[in-house]
């Protein structure tokens, strides 16, 4: 419940400099408190939600953001994977930096990172996935269709197919049981 507070002022931050949707995006945040877990640092599991709004930033100010509720299009998070390097400490300044990197039929790639004066802390790499409101799956296409994104040739790095297949489960409608062994 204490990222509604932050969600909400990135929503007020939406009218703030405009960026391309390919750019990279760039907003700062500070750990705080509620952040902190037993270990005097941020909580692995706030990277995360705090990278959601890094994302939630580049699609409002490239303007993205409100052509896909007006389409019907909601974006949805597939993989994830974060690498931490340095601690965040309490009440230190840092940097979301977030940047789409590559792009299939199906899925979009981006890259964010945790900075601080010009040093990664976190990176992670992301596949997003479009849902349409109506029900079912959006493909790029009709993601750019509805932001006005070029589709010019952005193929996500070679290694990004083989992360995608060793970290995907089936599909939605298929069986996925639990057995360990």
């Amino acid at each position: 419940m204490h990222f509604i507070f932050r969600t909400f002022l990135v929503w007020l931050k939406r009218n703030g400099p405009r960026i391309g949707l390919l750019d990279v995006g760039r907003i700062a945040f500070r750990v705080l408190p509620t952040d902190i877990d037993v270990m005097g640092h941020m909580n692995n599991g706030i990277y995360l939600s705090v990278l959601d709004l890094g994302r939630m930033d580049l699609l409002q100010r490239s303007g993205a953001w409100s052509k896909m509720i007006r389409a019907g299009i909601l974006p949805v998070m597939a993989n994830a994977t974060i690498t931490y390097r340095k601690s965040l400490l309490p009440w230190k300044k840092f940097w979301v930096e977030t940047r789409i990197v590559g792009y299939d039929e199906k899925a979009v790639y981006m890259e964010q990172r945790m900075v601080i004066d010009g040093e990664i802390y976190a990176q992670a790499t992301l596949r997003g996935r479009f849902v349409k409101k109506s029900g079912g799956v959006a493909s790029i296409a009709e993601f750019a269709a509805a932001t006005g994104m070029e589709l010019a040739a952005l193929p996500p790095a070679g290694w990004i197919d083989r992360w995608v297949a060793d970290t995907s489960l089936p599909p939605t409608k298929a069986p996925a049981p639990s057995l360990w062994g």
